[in-house]
């Protein structure tokens, strides 16, 4: 395999599929540019042990899986937009507790758009991370969360990686 080569299911150790599905209501508003989605296409595989994603597309539907456990806990469908570009139409999120503890739709929505900004392309979503933030903030009680350790936590990212 080539270092241009998508990631395919095959391309990983273990994966689960998601146990109990349940749709995301809320989806990211963004419409990511034909090159995005091909870069999408190619998917991420986590490079060491503090990194918590691997991602893989399959025809228009990207999987989002952890990667220490291999537990598919994201999946959403894109379609082209009129004008160039593909967004979500719809996804689901893993609602087994067992395997993954979502905090709703918000927080899903958000986490869909970080990983695919944040980790697949590689930018910096500085908006997305500062949300990420507050809404750990608003569902914990305290305003004074350190960024960097709930970035880390969430996504396997330090502030500003």
């Amino acid at each position: 395999m080539t270092a241009d080569a998508p990631l395919t299911r095959e391309s990983f150790r273990r994966l689960h599929a998601i146990n109990t599905p349940r749709p995301v209501s809320q989806l990211p508003d963004r419409v990511w540019t034909d090159g995005d989605w091909e870069r999408i296409q190619r998917g991420y595989r986590a490079r060491d042990m503090d990194e918590k994603w691997n991602v893989f597309v399959e025809g228009d539907l990207l999987f989002m899986h952890r990667s220490w456990t291999g537990h598919g806990i994201y999946e959403a469908s894109f379609a082209p937009v009129i004008g160039g570009g593909v967004r979500i139409i719809s996804a689901v999120v893993e609602s087994d507790r067992e395997n993954y503890r979502g905090m709703g739709d918000e927080y899903d929505r958000l986490m869909m758009e970080l990983i695919i900004s944040a980790i697949v392309l590689g930018e910096p979503a500085a908006d997305l991370r500062a949300g990420l933030v507050e809404l750990m903030a608003r569902a914990s009680g305290k305003s004074d969360l350190p960024s960097g350790v709930v970035e880390h936590s969430a996504l396997g990212l330090r502030s500003g990686s």
